[in-house]
């Protein structure tokens, strides 16, 4: 069987491509990934100026990029607004969003908008920025979204009783639910593109057990030093690095084999780590009837007619 590898990466010239989250981990190895093969990145980043710095890091190694930093908060729809209507006025279309960025297994806490963080940052507030750049991703001749969910998906459960955790948080358990949502999404995305026979592809993927700052936040925001050490540990042991722990989000937006509709991982021990490949998800993430039901839920949250 065929490894696929940064070598396979196609020539992206003209491919204008927004990645989150693009100045630390998984995001900025992609967006270097990109730039690589001529890509125009714009790297969407809540601190401008640690995207910039990024953004000096890909350049020292990289000649000729087309690399652009620009502002956005997932926590607050007011940002994710600014972001897209930003965009859209200087640019004409989108052919790759990557929604990227994320947080893990953090104490409780909201966004500005008042959601549960976890659930308004890896969820609302991509859902939010998609429906606010379809229109650029329609203008493209060929165009795909990318969510990044991960394997812990498979422990998750969609609670519309209680959405936000009010009654019961478990830092653990809200991740969890988070990577749900972002599958459910993707696949119901894809239904919705569908029906209207667009040539957008909604696809999924998780990166295994990479190496990225999301452990390290994780175990600080704790405030348990055992933890921060164990998570430490596991990542010089366990973790693959971030540059390949980015493959599977690669893959799944420039590969000519994907689908809409697919999820891409790692092919190694547990789907932990290797190289990129069309897997399945858990039954919970492909049940239509709690994916459209999200879908409304989302709109009504974020106040958004998400219009396919």
């Amino acid at each position: 069987m065929t490894k696929w590898t940064a070598e396979d990466i196609p020539d992206l010239e003209g491919t204008k491509v927004i990645v989150t989250g693009a100045n630390s981990g998984l995001g900025f190895e992609a967006s270097k990934m990109f730039a690589e093969n001529n890509a125009e990145v714009i790297m969407a980043c809540r601190s401008i100026e640690r995207g910039k710095e990024a953004k000096e890091e890909i350049e020292e190694e990289v000649e000729n990029t087309e690399l652009e930093v620009r502002k956005l908060n997932l926590a607050d729809l007011k940002s994710v607004q600014d972001f897209a209507e930003e965009f859209k006025a200087n640019h004409k279309e989108l052919d790759i969003l990557c929604n990227n960025a994320g947080i893990m297994a953090i104490p409780k806490e909201e966004t500005k908008d008042g959601f549960e963080k976890q659930l308004g940052v890896n969820h609302l507030g991509h859902f939010a920025l998609t429906a606010k750049l379809f229109p650029s991703l329609k203008k493209a001749d060929k165009a795909t979204v990318v969510n990044q969910s991960s394997g812990l998906h498979k422990r998750g459960e969609i609670d519309f009783d209680d959405l936000m955790h009010e009654e019961k948080y478990s830092p653990n358990q809200a991740y969890a639910d988070s990577k749900l949502a972002n599958l459910l999404f993707t696949y119901e995305l894809e239904r919705k593109i569908k029906e209207k026979d667009l040539p957008i592809r909604s696809v999924a993927c998780h990166p295994g057990y990479a190496a990225t700052n999301l452990q390290k936040r994780s175990a600080e925001k704790s405030g348990n030093k055992i933890k921060k050490y164990t998570m430490e540990a596991m990542n010089r042991v366990l973790a693959q690095s971030a540059e390949v722990g980015a493959l599977p989000m690669i893959y799944a937006a420039v590969a000519e084999d994907v689908d809409g509709g697919d999820y891409i991982g790692p092919n190694g021990l547990m789907n932990m780590r290797g190289h990129p490949e069309k897997q399945e998800s858990s039954k919970a993430s492909h049940n239509e009837e709690t994916a459209e039901k999200l879908w409304n839920i989302s709109e009504e949250l974020t106040e958004i007619d998400f219009e396919i």
